[in-house]
This record gives structure tokens, C-alpha cells and sequence, in this order.
């Protein structure tokens, strides 16, 4: 894809703009502390690409993808001296009712298919490549449920950025980070949700909660309800009034028999701040204290902010980390 966002040569992001899929997996992994761990996901991560490619030739109707997310602790691990410019820990929450926290991670790996058996082929092939060099501190499998919908009935990223408009909104310029034009600020968390205690609430409560119709996916006016809703505090904008978007390609995941539904939030955004004014608004409140009423049913047990890097980028990375391990170039 190249990015209408610089006028330089195509930026060559990772998979950003792939069409949302029906199925998906969200891997977070550790490394672990010792030298060699490193060297041998320094080895993956230069392999990657092809690992996607060889999943991907069984069935290129079906988009397989992988975009690789690096945390803060992680790119210092490789490259303590030339990082992002906003790259950073996920930033903690603590609300009068509510708290987001921080959790570990140093690598994501979102994979993204038609396919659920394909997702799962290349995880396997990638943690086989990693061995025990990197620890798994999550892993979620994602679908799609109906027609885009979370597990509390309603569309969800309906408000994402398409066209021209998704690079504008996910792309680091060279203006901005002349390295790192091109990569991705990617924030997520992995929400689990009280069904029982949502299910009890009339749908008209629900709606003004999140702030569209239940059945039509009508966005509802701001002042439809006393209180702000989830899709009002959501909604950040520049000084000059301008609205500024995320791409959110969140998936429900769950466990029937165990009780267990979620909803996965990822968001990748150009400017890492638009995510965390959205979280800052969610847990604290806009004004403090009226927080966003769909926590009362919604609780986030992860937090992890990464930075997925342009492939010409990943490769700079690739070779300062090869260095600084005193390995020579293939």
C-alpha cells in the first residue's frame, strides 16, 4: 500500500489496511531476559514475512496477514537508542469507579484470515520458530460475530476510517518520525463482559449507553441521554475542531462452557495520544468522574501499547539488533 500521507517514496507499511476478517487470533508473547532468547526471535522476526507467505499460498482468497507489534521494553532490548518518537508503556488508568491496567508484553502478533484454520497454522509455525525464547502472556481467538457485532448485541467499528481516510488516520508521517513513517501506534485489551448482568438492562438503557440503535446501527444525537455515551467519549478532535479516528479491528472471543465473553480491542492509530485521550475519557471521565457506563459491564484484565513498524523499518531493527549481538549479516 503506499500512504497518500508523504509525498517520499511508498512508506510500505505492515498489513494495516487488510479487509476485517472473520476470524482471528491475538498472540502476546514475552522474551525472555537471557541473550540468546533474543537472538533467536531477532532470527523470527526477520523471517516472518515468509512464514506468512507460506501459510498464505495454501489459500490467497482468504487474506492471511500477520502485523508484528513491538512494546517499548522491547524495542530498548534491540535498539535502546533509537526508538519511536511516542513509543511508551500502556499508560495505567485508575477512575473513581473503574481501572484499565498495565500488563506485559513485548511482542503482538495479530493474525487475521477468512480462515480460522489458517490463523491457527501460522501461530503454530511461529511459536515453533520461537521456541522457548519468548513466554505467551496471552492469546485470544477472535471471530465474527453476525454482522460485525460485539457480544452485547451491537455493530462494532463502525466508526472506522476506510479510503484515503484509514492511512491518514493509522500512518506515522515522515513529518512527524522521518525512521518511522509508515508504522503504527497499536493499543490493546482484552475486555471480558457480565452478560447476565447486561441482558438485564432494557434495550433503551443500552442504546444511550453505547450511544447507537440496537437493531439499525443508528448513531444516536449527544444529548440523547444525561450522560455521555460510549461512542460521545470516544470521539477525539484536534484543536481545530477536526474529528481524528482510530481503526479499531476488535473481535469478540469467548468460552460457553466456561462462562466466559469478551471482546478484544485493538486500535491502531497514527497518534498514539487520540487512543489514550479515548481510555483517559472511558476510565476518568469527561467531565472527571462520569466515566463510561459500559465499564459496568465490561472489564479489561490487559493492557500492552506496541508499535508495528514499516517493513523497512523492522529491517533497520533487524540489523541494528544483529549487531549490537555481534552477528554477522546473512
Amino acid at each position: 500500500m503506499t500512504s497518500p500521507v508523504s509525498d517520499s517514496t511508498p512508506l510500505d507499511p505492515q498489513d494495516i489496511d487488510t479487509p476485517l476478517t472473520g476470524a482471528a487470533i491475538f498472540l502476546v508473547v514475552t522474551v525472555d531476559p537471557v541473550q540468546a532468547a533474543l537472538s533467536t526471535v531477532i532470527d523470527a522476526l526477520d523471517g516472518l514475512e515468509d512464514l506468512v507467505k507460506t501459510v498464505a499460498f495454501r489459500d490467497q482468497a482468504a487474506t492471511l496477514s500477520c502485523i508484528l507489534g513491538i512494546s517499548r521494553p522491547a524495542w530498548d532490548r534491540m535498539s535502546p537508542n533509537h526508538r519511536p518518537r511516542d513509543l511508551r508503556l500502556f499508560k495505567e488508568l485508575r477512575g473513581d469507579v473503574h481501572h484499565a491496567p498495565s500488563t506485559p508484553g513485548d511482542l503482538l502478533f495479530h493474525i487475521r484470515c477468512a480462515r480460522q484454520d489458517m490463523c491457527f497454522e501460522l501461530e503454530k509455525m511461529i511459536l515453533e520458530t520461537l521456541g522457548d525464547a519468548v513466554n505467551v502472556v496471552d492469546e485470544v481467538v477472535g471471530f465474527r460475530y453476525f454482522d460485525a457485532r460485539d457480544l452485547l448485541g451491537f455493530v462494532d467499528g463502525t466508526a472506522n476510517p476506510t479510503g484515503v481516510d484509514l492511512p491518514q488516520a493509522t500512518l506515522v508521517t515522515a513529518d512527524e518520525d522521518a525512521d518511522f513513517a509508515g508504522g503504527s501506534y497499536v493499543v490493546v485489551q482484552k475486555y471480558l463482559h457480565d452478560l447476565a448482568r447486561w441482558e438485564r438492562v432494557s434495550n433503551h438503557q443500552q442504546e444511550a449507553i453505547i450511544g447507537r440503535t440496537k437493531l439499525a446501527n443508528i448513531e444516536l444525537p449527544d444529548d440523547y441521554a444525561p450522560r455521555k455515551s460510549h461512542k460521545t467519549l470516544n470521539t477525539v478532535t484536534d484543536a481545530s475542531g477536526e474529528e481524528l479516528d482510530i481503526l479499531r479491528d476488535n473481535m469478540p472471543f469467548g468460552r460457553a462452557g466456561q462462562g466466559e465473553f469478551g471482546t478484544y480491542f485493538i486500535g491502531y492509530s497514527r497518534r498514539l495520544w487520540v487512543t489514550e485521550k479515548m481510555l483517559q475519557n472511558m476510565f476518568i471521565g469527561d467531565p472527571p468522574g462520569e466515566y463510561d457506563l459500559i465499564l459496568d459491564f465490561s472489564t479489561p484484565v490487559t493492557g500492552v501499547t506496541f508499535f508495528a513498524p514499516s517493513r523497512p523499518a523492522l529491517a533497520r531493527l533487524v540489523e541494528t539488533a544483529n549487531a549490537r549481538l555481534g552477528k554477522a549479516a546473512d
